[in-house]
């Protein structure tokens, strides 16, 4: 056998099995392991393998860092009334945003690592698990002991629509610049990381300044009003920012009623460092800036019986898309939009009948006449 067929060999084996160990690649090549060790080297050097992970190019994953929680969903069976008991139904599921996306996107077929914190509960235990058998890579996570994981609890009205969320996050503190140093190895390999503001500022900060030396590209995803105190000032190295209307008036310290204050913060994030940002606005649609200023596009029809998640669906959507390799913004909003409404329309947080074929055959706007307009400067509250 030639030396070509024993490398070429070996590269097989690595791809059948990122996590093979050089004895075992040794043991069936009949080689030593310093042979393997030289053949690995040149993988390496020629860049067919990145690093001593043995992480293929076309296997880096997405990267998600943040939260993932144990969602409480108390859905009202009549008209909500303050100060007193209302019939509900209870649902439970698997949530925070980080781990939303994270399960978006695997169930759109994109390789994914999702880092975050659990306690030592069955709650967290079962959370992993649940993740694991999407194909998402755990390995990463942070296990606490002696608290619980994280929890989300929600209370919708009759119509699906949120009226109070309460969130018991204070575990994800324990995700500081430190513990991100333990897990370099796993950050590196990503070709996308994705982080929501549940992390804390100093985290927030490392994530941006490594973003900006290595050039791994950073989407940000916002996750409430309060938590945007969480966002660095200075926004260098961030590829995308992603946040609802409430939370970029958070950010700017004003309201935002016409197409000029949109345009004027959107302006702003971009002069702090911030390459692109999305804000999205409900049943109104979203707006994100592009090279001439900001564009808007309208919400398509949906049958709300549900909002949860919606959100991270439109986020996950957009990361999805800047993976496939576009930089096309139009796009991205269009195939958040898309995912949101199927979301939307499901029971679960997360649409069980995600296929990335219904995001990749969302053709581009230009090719449907009167499907992107210009923003309304007519808006009003």
């Amino acid at each position: 056998m030639t030396e070509l067929s024993k490398k070429a060999q070996l590269y097989e084996l690595i791809r059948a099995n990122p996590f093979i160990s050089q004895q075992d690649l040794a043991a069936v090549l009949g080689l030593s392991r310093s042979a393997v060790a030289g053949y690995i080297a040149g993988l390496i050097r020629d860049r067919r393998l990145l690093g001593r992970a043995y992480v293929l190019p076309d296997n880096r994953p997405i990267v998600c860092l943040g939260a993932a929680n144990l969602d409480r969903k108390l859905r009202s069976l009549a008209t909500l009334k303050m100060g007193t008991s209302n019939p509900a139904r209870q649902d439970e599921s698997f949530g925070g945003v980080a781990r939303n996306i994270a399960e978006n996107l695997a169930r759109l077929s994109a390789p994914v690592a999702l880092i975050t914190a659990i306690g030592d509960d069955s709650s967290g235990k079962t959370l992993l698990a649940h993740a694991e058998a999407l194909g998402i890579d755990t390995r990463a996570t942070l296990h606490l002991t002696g608290v619980c994981s994280g929890t989300y609890t929600a209370v919708l009205d009759d119509h699906g629509e949120m009226m109070l969320a309460l969130a018991d996050m204070a575990l994800y503190d324990s995700l500081t610049p430190a513990f991100l140093a333990t897990r370099q190895p796993q950050r590196a390999a990503g070709a996308l990381t994705v982080a929501d503001l549940n992390l804390p500022r100093d985290t927030l900060r490392t994530l941006l300044d490594d973003a900006a030396r290595d050039s791994v590209p950073l989407v940000l995803v916002a996750v409430s009003q309060p938590k945007m105190a969480n966002l660095p000032d200075d926004l260098h190295g961030l590829r995308l920012l992603i946040l609802n209307q409430g939370e970029l008036e958070t950010r700017i310290g004003a309201p935002l009623k016409t197409d000029a204050d949109f345009l004027a913060a959107c302006r702003g994030l971009q002069a702090q460092g911030a390459r692109d940002v999305i804000v999205t606005r409900g049943a109104t649609g979203v707006i994100y800036t592009t090279s001439d200023g900001i564009e808007h596009l309208d919400a398509p029809p949906a049958k709300i019986v549900d909002v949860t998640g919606a959100g991270d669906a439109f986020a996950a959507a957009v990361c999805w898309s800047l993976f496939q390799g576009s930089d096309d913004m139009t796009l991205a909003c269009r195939r958040g939009l898309q995912l949101s409404v199927m979301t939307l329309a499901s029971e679960e947080t997360v649409c069980p009948h995600l296929t990335a074929e219904v995001l990749a055959e969302i053709p581009h706007p230009d090719a449907l006449p009167g499907a992107q307009q210009p923003f309304n400067a007519l808006y009003q509250d």
